[in-house]
């Protein structure tokens, strides 16, 4: 009898797997590339924004596509992802979707005052919060946009509404906001939030700090300050961060630098304007947006799905020389 024959696995089912065997089951989606802020480190005022934003229901297209090939948690990030008139649709939209386990936003907290609630009622599990200083004067310095209060107060809010997990996201630059970092983890701790201090990656201006630096000065404050061990990768839920055990609570440290964590990469990221990045170090791109508004069938948007992480390189060379005059702003990317 001949040999029964094989099928061929549906590009449409899981896993999804990158050029190195990584298994991505995360989706950083940027539904806007504009922001309220300039932030130094993120919005040079040279970056004009793409002009072709997806919809609503495009971007639903494009997540529930993932969602089949393995996608468990999405993030939706900017630009600020919250100046987008029709952003409680977009969550509602993806958090229903069969196989989103978690959906997350990254936000300068600013619209947070009045979008906080409604936002967890569309499903929103996760806020990460941008915050670099306690200092208005400092905040100015760093963004000549934005209201400091209204970010203040925006943050409280969240806090009060009963996310599951809340962060706070610190950019830290040398000789601008360094001398804050024990005051923000008690700022954070303060409202059940864990602060997370970021190494600053080469996308604008300003020195970084390497995390172990700040361990070390936390430790001299006074915090004692217990390692955890490593997420596993292979989580719906974990990333680059790694954390430390306070008295008070947790604190993470993002070191893109110094602690290359692209080993354990499981994430994948389209722009606003539906052009798929599989790396955020990179120019590499796939046109998701051309292929769904030519008519593209799910099974062809997987196929240049898989394409596209077939080209994923090991790692993100940022500290490779002259590496940073070649990437896009991080606001064009989606962080």
């Amino acid at each position: 009898m001949p040999a029964a024959s094989q099928s061929t696995p549906s590009p449409l089912a899981p896993p999804l797997l990158d050029a190195q065997g990584r298994r991505m089951t995360y989706l950083r989606l940027s539904i806007t590339d504009r922001c309220n802020f300039r932030c130094t480190y993120c919005s040079p005022a040279s970056w004009g924004g793409k002009k072709d934003l997806l919809t609503a229901q495009e971007f639903e297209r494009i997540v529930s596509v993932f969602a089949s090939m393995g996608i468990q948690r999405v993030r939706l990030t900017g630009g600020e992802p919250l100046i987008r008139p029709d952003i409680l649709e977009i969550a509602q939209r993806i958090s229903a979707l069969p196989g989103v386990r978690h959906l997350a936003i990254t936000t300068n907290a600013s619209h947070l005052e009045r979008l906080a609630a409604p936002l967890r009622e569309a499903g929103v599990t996760q806020l990460n919060m941008s915050l670099d200083t306690l200092s208005e004067e400092t905040f100015r310095r760093i963004s000549k946009q934005g209201d400091f209060a209204t970010t203040l107060r925006g943050i409280d809010a969240a806090a009060r509404v009963g996310f599951s997990s809340l962060k706070l996201n610190v950019v830290v630059m040398r000789g601008v906001n360094d001398d804050e970092v024990p005051a923000l983890v008690r700022h954070a701790h303060e409202r059940g939030i864990t602060p997370r201090f970021i190494e600053l990656m080469p996308f604008g201006q300003g020195t970084p700090v390497p995390s172990a630096e700040l361990v070390e000065r936390l430790q001299a404050s006074g915090l004692a300050l217990v390692s955890e061990p490593a997420e596993d990768a292979s989580s719906a839920t974990s990333g680059p961060a790694r954390y430390w055990r306070a008295p008070t609570g947790r604190v993470g440290f993002i070191s893109p630098l110094t602690q290359n964590f692209c080993g354990g990469c499981n994430r994948v990221r389209v722009a606003s304007n539906g052009d798929l990045r599989s790396c955020l170090g990179g120019r590499a791109q796939a046109p998701l947006h051309q292929l769904i508004r030519g008519g593209a069938t799910d099974t062809e948007l997987a196929l240049a799905i898989r394409g596209a992480l077939g080209e994923k390189p090991e790692g993100h060379r940022f500290t490779e020389a002259g590496n940073g005059a070649t990437l896009l702003p991080m606001m064009g990317i989606g962080g």
